[in-house]
């Protein structure tokens, strides 16, 4: 057994983690709580403070958990990635977005990397958590390691383990999530294994490397992309047909076996779903392979937006007013019910398209008070009354909050179009469409 896995599982261990947001902060939240001693590394001076004054900022993190392992001085955060040289495992959790182009943006994993090169030690384990093309792990993370004269799978052990939050979930969070590992060597994959044993309480799944482990998270949330590009698809059919599409999902999940059930919306959110199947097209074109299904709900799913607002200036055309001028009130910007993360949100995409066509827009969300888009802080409405509802031409749900009341929505409005079915519970729906 080696030196380093017998002091993972000793727990004698310090471990890293670079990137202390949505994935990180929980992830070092987690392993502090498992009894190792956790170093955060950020650029970001703000959440380091927040981190070391025991404040969190992450919505799936305890207050009470960040506050006491803090004080116990289970977890620290610097700026200062000389800390590096200190710990024996390192997770590196950073964002990856698509540039301008709709092209991986790995800036961020890349320069991680080379913050943590010049403290390389022996016997010290680099994985790798975020969201990525395959090949990410073995074409950029190893060469740059490998330039410090240390050699991977001899002197130091370098895995992929692909990040698995769900923002939200009531049900799986970090800590009971099963996790898939893949290093490069079988040591690699061996030592991350027993790294992530030692912190959850889920199963964890081995593959033979790193590039199953990234191919793997990709097919996840390219699964259900082309899923909801297929249902977002017989959304606009199903109008034209003047059949319920909501109505037909729920038909459909009746079925005991071989259906699972997808809804339509005005579009995608988050950083994994709308993202990662990009990833997978633009690394798929190196070898002249096009993903046509793929590229084709990719397509569907980014029209989303636009089709909605047409949709909307089609409701108030049928009440004899144009969507120019109109007082729209959005209902929502978060990218998920009940979260205040709106990463590409597509409610965001809808507003800018309803503004485009002349509306003037406000929008509630009792999660978002405001939100920051190409530079511009927008405000929302900090409370929503029947005065408010009512003064608006048209209102458009586009995250379904379940602390909204629906109701006085219905009992106010002059003309409601709700995206995503969450007033399926009013009973009056004379002046309300869905999607």
């Amino acid at each position: 057994m080696s030196t380093l896995k017998q002091r993972i599982l000793d727990r004698t261990v310090t471990l890293g983690v670079v990137g202390l947001g949505y994935v990180g902060l929980p992830l070092a939240v987690e392993k502090a709580k498992a009894g190792f001693k956790v170093i955060g590394f950020d650029v970001q001076d703000q959440k380091v403070q927040m981190v070391n004054e025991g404040h969190n900022y992450i919505g799936d993190v305890v207050d009470s958990d960040l506050e006491e392992i803090v004080r116990s001085g289970m977890l620290r955060a610097t700026t200062d990635f000389a800390s590096v040289a200190s710990c024996d495992c390192v997770c590196i959790a950073v964002p990856t977005p698509l540039d301008a182009h709709q092209q991986p943006d790995i800036s961020y994993v890349k320069s991680s990397t080379e913050s943590i090169l010049p403290h390389m030690h022996k016997d010290m384990l680099v994985v790798l958590e975020s969201t990525t093309y395959p090949g990410t792990t073995e074409e950029l993370l190893k060469p740059i390691l490998e330039s410090s004269g240390l050699k991977c799978g001899v002197d130091f052990y370098l895995a992929f383990s692909p990040e698995r939050v769900d923002p939200g979930n009531l049900i799986y969070k970090t800590k009971n999530t099963p996790k898939v590992v893949g290093g490069i060597t079988p040591e690699c994959t061996d030592i991350a294994a027993t790294l992530y044993e030692a912190v959850l309480e889920a199963p964890v799944h081995r593959v033979s490397s790193p590039a199953v482990a990234e191919m793997e998270k990709i097919l996840e949330n390219t699964y259900r992309n082309v899923n909801i590009g297929l249902i977002n698809e017989l959304a606009i059919l199903c109008d034209k047909m003047g059949i319920n599409v909501w109505e037909v999902v729920d038909a459909a999940k009746s079925k005991p076996y071989g259906f699972q059930a997808f809804y339509p919306g005005p579009g995608l959110g988050g950083h994994c779903i709308p993202l990662d199947p990009y990833y997978l097209s633009w690394k798929a074109r190196e070898y002249g392979f096009h993903t046509s299904m793929i590229e084709s709900s990719m397509m569907v799913n980014d029209r989303m937006p636009e089709y909605c607002v047409d949709r909307a200036m089609a409701a108030l055309n049928g009440h004899k007013k144009a969507l120019n001028g109109a007082k729209v009130l959005v209902l929502g910007v978060a990218y998920k019910q009940d979260i205040d993360d709106y990463r590409e949100s597509p409610a965001i995409r809808v507003i800018e398209h309803l503004k485009e066509r002349g509306a003037e827009v406000t929008f509630y969300d009792p999660f978002v008070a405001e939100y920051r888009e190409h530079g511009v802080t927008e405000k929302g409405l900090t409370e929503l009354t029947p005065e408010i509802v009512k003064a608006a031409d048209l209102v458009m749900v586009t995250t379904a909050h379940t602390t909204v009341d629906y109701q006085m929505v219905a009992d106010n409005a002059q003309l409601i179009f709700d995206t995503k079915n969450a007033m399926k519970a009013i009973q009056n729906r004379d002046n309300l469409l869905v999607l």
